[in-house]
């Protein structure tokens, strides 16, 4: 069996995935991919107890959503409940982005810590897709089951579009026009246009033209 695809020059965000994308950046370390929170946080613990994986998803993002920074060390209560202890969690300790969403692209803030003076303004840029692609792809197991996701069905980086299925012809038969002529189906014409967009995209890398040049044809 030949299965027929179109292999992106960049990737793309899909979409139909764009919310659910951004609260999965919102909910992982966008350095190492671990979850930003764990079972040290009582309320989390509670969140990762939910059988409806929507509702988990939901949940776990939005304990997550507002912690900016990936902690190495947690502190936990001790057996009477009047001490703390630290135990490492495995986070690297980076600071974590602003996430807003830009029609089809995401965008991440970075605040400045304690050490830069007031005048400095944060870091703002666009998180690529190849950037988000790479987090997505440290997600632990056991981090994609806590957000809801199935291991064996429904990895976070699957939302990434690389790969575009053909379909055959068959299921894209040209129109009849009239009683004589015959025109190729929508879906074929818009096929063709992704392998044009793909090929000047690949063209402007090549040439190395202006950024906003090949922007033009990756956001068709």
């Amino acid at each position: 069996e030949i299965i027929c695809v179109i292999c992106f020059q960049l990737l793309m965000l899909f979409k139909g995935f764009i919310n659910k994308i951004k609260k999965v950046c919102e909910s992982v370390c966008m350095h190492c991919g671990k979850l930003l929170l764990d079972e040290s946080n009582k309320q989390f613990a509670m969140a990762v107890k939910i059988k409806d994986p929507k509702k988990r998803f939901n949940a776990v993002w939005s304990l997550c959503k507002g912690k900016m920074i990936c902690e190495t060390d947690v502190a936990v209560d001790g057996e009477w409940g009047n001490d703390q202890k630290m135990f490492s969690r495995g986070g690297c300790g980076n600071t974590q982005p602003t996430i807003r969403r830009d029609g089809l692209k995401l965008t991440g803030t970075w605040k400045k810590d304690k050490n830069y003076e007031d005048s400095d303004q944060p870091e703002r840029r666009v998180l690529t897709p190849s950037e988000i692609l790479n987090v997505f792809k440290h997600i632990s197991p056991e981090d994609s089951t806590k957000l809801g996701f199935n291991e064996d069905f429904a990895r976070p980086e699957w939302m990434i579009v690389s790969v575009l299925p053909v379909p055959p012809p068959p299921v894209r038969p040209s129109v009849a026009v009239n009683d004589t002529a015959r025109s190729e189906d929508d879906l074929t014409y818009k096929l063709a246009d992704i392998l044009k967009a793909n090929a000047q995209v690949q063209r402007c890398e090549q040439e190395g033209a202006p950024q906003h040049v090949t922007s033009e044809f990756e956001n068709l």
